[in-house]
């Protein structure tokens, strides 16, 4: 097979510009039959291995980080990709390539629906980071138009793929018994809130990162959530002017019977001695696993330096013999899944159900979207009462009339969102 899927990179910030664009470069290099094996899908090695990769655009807001990005892309493959920037690249970049293949979405959170549903209008399919979106109607909205052309809409999930997490799918979860409850907390620098991201008021810690936890749970166990309620603090970001949650507590209530608190922030001091503080643990009737993410048992320290430790198993360089490096890792990984499946679309006329066991689907993706949405009217409400000394009452729930708000303070006790069951 020698075939080739043309790629577009919309945003290349913190991760876009890192995780992604190295990717593709060794993509655009190599192929992709180099890294079937660490995901368990070496039997498409051969059938894979003369298809190539292009990265043919990039697009950022900003005329100057287009280009930036698109010289970044060169220095690794000889190769520059077109640049656009603006309020929606994407569409300048679907009418410049009517053959593209793939459209990669690392735009903020609040931005990925438009160039996801612009992609799928035009046939082509997505890569998209999490969460999906951050309305369980936009969800909806996705899966339709992705399923009315026979597309991709591949999920950026790369927690499932961490060996550690394989091994507690695979093994450890049935060890330990029927999962009783648990704890997910990743909390990030606070730069993150304050210099990154400019979009931070637009979003929250959780909406964030805790779809990393919350499709982790359902790679686990498959369960659907029935309950769930949340609160967050404004204290930190509020002195530097920034009208943006600290930190998000969300519990979950799912329907195996087990509870789940998921606790973020993004607002851990610089001096930490991690990038992030991560980690899990869940409590069965028969066991008990914990999973630490920030520490690994890896740490180093130095004059000036102060303690730190590594993630090696996100991503990480390996040296070939010509001196260029190679990028490998689970965070890698979610995206190898997904490339996969739309070769197997592609080039060997699947359709998306048959495929669908490969990679972190829209229809799984919608699981988090719609726990993401009511957490945040949850929070808001929460966050609202406890300012008035009514205490944290709201709740949400989630059954087969779909999504209901359950506010005592409001004389609309019952408010449903969503009307379709999950």
């Amino acid at each position: 097979m020698e075939s080739t899927i043309k790629i577009a990179l919309v945003g290349a910030g913190m991760f876009g510009g890192d995780v992604h664009a190295r990717a593709y470069a060794d993509l655009q290099r190599f192929g992709i039959a180099g890294q079937l094996a660490r995901v368990g899908l070496d039997k498409y090695s051969r059938e894979l291995a003369g298809v190539k990769f292009d990265l043919v655009a990039v697009a950022t807001r900003s005329e100057k980080s287009a280009l930036k990005a698109a010289a970044a892309f060169k220095e690794l493959t000889g190769h520059e990709p077109r640049a656009f920037h603006g309020d929606a690249p994407w569409d300048d970049i679907l009418a410049a390539f009517p053959d593209l293949d793939v459209m990669a979405v690392a735009t903020p959170d609040h931005l990925h629906t438009q160039p996801i549903l612009a992609a799928l209008a035009k046939g082509v399919h997505v890569l998209t980071e999490k969460p999906m979106c951050l309305s369980i109607q936009e969800s909806d909205e996705i899966i339709a138009a992705a399923k009315a052309r026979n597309l991709i809409v591949a999920v950026d999930m790369h927690k499932r793929y961490d060996p550690d997490h394989l091994r507690i799918r695979d093994d450890i979860q049935n060890r330990i018994g029927a999962p009783l409850y648990g704890t997910a907390y990743l909390e990030e620098p606070l730069e993150v809130s304050t210099s990154t991201f400019k979009w931070v008021e637009s979003s929250d810690p959780f909406s964030y990162v805790g779809p990393h936890w919350t499709d982790l749970i359902w790679s686990y166990y498959h369960s659907k959530p029935v309950s769930l309620t949340a609160v967050g603090q404004k204290k930190r970001l509020v002195r530097d002017g920034i009208n943006a949650f600290d930190a998000v507590q969300v519990r979950v209530d799912f329907d195996n019977g087990m509870s789940i608190n998921f606790h973020n922030n993004w607002v851990t001091p610089a001096d930490f001695e991690g990038p992030v503080n991560q980690g899990h643990e869940i409590v069965g009737a028969d066991g008990k696993v914990e999973s630490d993410q920030q520490y690994r048992g890896f740490r180093w320290w130095n004059q000036g330096g102060g303690s730190r430790t590594s993630n090696n198993h996100f991503t990480r360089e390996v040296s070939r013999p010509d001196g260029s490096k190679g990028y490998i890792g689970y965070g890698v990984d979610s995206l190898t899944v997904g490339l996969v499946a739309i070769c197997r679309v592609k080039f060997a006329n699947e359709s998306r159900d048959a495929v669908a066991a490969l990679y972190p689907t829209a229809e799984e993706a919608r699981i988090t979207c719609a726990i993401v949405d009511a957490a945040a009217r949850v929070r808001d409400l929460n966050w609202k009462y406890m300012q008035e000394g009514k205490g944290a009452t709201v709740t949400a729930r989630f059954d087969q009339k779909g999504i209901t708000i359950i506010d005592p303070n409001s004389t609309e006790v019952f408010q449903s969102i969503y009307d379709k069951a999950l």
